[in-house]
């Protein structure tokens, strides 16, 4: 099952799902609107069903926010239309580069992507290519290589069907990629730390 097929099919079940950490989420919402704009714009890259695009589209000029799931855009959109938020975007779009062509964004944000993209280092060089210098990437990732139980678990969880692919990173790599990725990180937190689960504002050098 390819990752669009993963999604699409969870997409109904996603929707429905709470938020499992509300202070935690509240958190990182803080913190990223902290470095948010009203004359920027920002892409969102595995928006999901468009709950943070549409508490963060407010703070910015313009808000573009994407996900390779097309059914998890229909909610996305079926929510916009409810709120009305004028100047948030939706569409359906991956972490390839060409999914971008010409594009360019004051900050791209993502939050609950990194552990899933197929080369983590191809993706950060595509967010790079994406924005100015001194532009910024908001970006929140379950470390779940920190914790051993999380491997046996999503093993399981897949053979079933049930999770997607995942890759196991560790804090350490989280922020060694973005260096390496040209990024300087401007600050880090854990919310929640019970994860844990990295939070970084990285400026383009």
């Amino acid at each position: 099952m390819t990752a669009a097929a993963f999604w699409d099919k969870a997409a109904p079940r996603y929707a429905r799902r709470p938020i499992s950490d509300e202070a935690a989420y509240e958190s990182t919402l803080a913190r990223t609107k902290s470095y948010l704009s009203a004359s920027a714009t920002a892409l969102e890259l595995g928006c999901g069903t468009g709950t943070t695009a549409l508490r963060l589209a407010p703070f910015v000029r313009e808000y573009t926010a994407t996900d390779i799931s097309g059914a998890m855009i229909e909610i996305a959109k079926e929510k916009r239309w409810e709120t009305s938020q004028r100047n948030l975007s939706l569409r359906q779009g991956g972490v390839a580069p060409g999914d971008y062509f010409g594009e360019s964004y004051d900050t791209v944000l993502a939050f609950n992507l990194l552990h899933l993209v197929p080369d983590l280092a191809e993706t950060l060089d595509m967010v790079n290519g994406l924005l100015p210098v001194r532009g910024l990437f908001i970006s929140k990732t379950p470390a779940v290589g920190e914790k051993w139980v999380y491997r046996p678990l999503v093993t399981v969880l897949r053979a079933f069907g049930k999770a997607p692919d995942v890759t196991f990173l560790k804090v350490s790599q989280i922020d060694h990629a973005l260096v390496a990725a040209g990024f300087e990180l401007v600050e880090t937190g854990l919310y929640p730390p019970s994860t844990p689960s990295r939070f970084v504002v990285a400026r383009k050098r």
